[in-house]
């Protein structure tokens, strides 16, 4: 029963994947998310490019990077491209104002700075990812290391236990861009824009996960869309 569940996850992550490429068109930069669903969707335009498609990707990750290498999307960066497009990635919770937690692959930071210069962010995901107020996963908070028991403490002032996130082998996770991550476990947040504010102020913290504003359009599954409230 358990496989049927994780196949049938795994499926309307493709179908998610599959009609965000409907936003892609000749011609764009397209930011390219991180994550089992984000990878799917490279896949598929890799697929589209194979067949014509004129698109040129910037990666949020380094994994992200070398499967759009291998099914041979061509890639540019912020140096050449100042704008993105449209960005399609996946999310870790998504509430009914679009609001996301993310992070959940490592790759926030750089999944943000794409996010903040696309013109269009489609979110992909299965629709296990919809929740009626954030928090239920543990929101992801990037920290340089030498602040790691300064923040731990202060975060949990504020109500969350913080974990230093760590690889299978027991080593801390480290970032792309040589960071750590700790796992913030706040339970429900209701004001996702307060606590931004006061995980910005900690100086130490690089970036969270709370992405709040970015999201045009969040496709779930086969037949789920959610477009952010104006």
């Amino acid at each position: 029963m358990g496989n049927m569940n994780e196949r049938s996850i795994d499926q309307e992550k493709q179908e998610a994947a599959r009609r965000s490429l409907a936003f892609v068109r000749d011609g764009h930069i397209v930011g390219l998310g991180t994550g089992s669903t984000a990878a799917h969707a490279i896949r598929f335009l890799g697929e589209r490019v194979r067949e014509g498609l004129k698109i040129r990707g910037i990666p949020t990750s380094v994994s992200s990077r070398d499967l759009a290498l291998k099914v041979g999307i061509p890639l540019t960066t912020f140096e050449e491209s100042p704008a993105v497009d449209v960005t399609i990635d996946g999310a870790d919770e998504i509430d009914p104002r679009l609001h996301l937690i993310k992070g959940g692959g490592g790759a926030l930071l750089r999944e943000k700075i794409v996010a903040s210069a696309s013109r269009t962010v489609v979110i992909i995901a299965d629709s296990a990812k919809r929740v009626p107020v954030l928090g239920k996963f543990p929101l992801p908070v990037e920290i340089v290391p030498f602040a790691e028991a300064l923040l731990i403490r202060r975060i949990a002032a504020l109500g969350a236990p913080a974990v230093l996130r760590r690889t299978r082998t027991g080593e801390p996770f480290v970032t792309d861009e040589g960071h750590h991550i700790l796992d913030c476990s706040f339970g429900a947040i209701p004001n996702p824009e307060s606590l931004a504010r006061e995980l910005e102020r900690m100086p130490g913290v690089v970036e969270h996960g709370l992405f709040i504003g970015l999201a045009t359009v969040a496709l779930l599954g086969a037949d789920i869309e959610m477009r952010r409230p104006t």
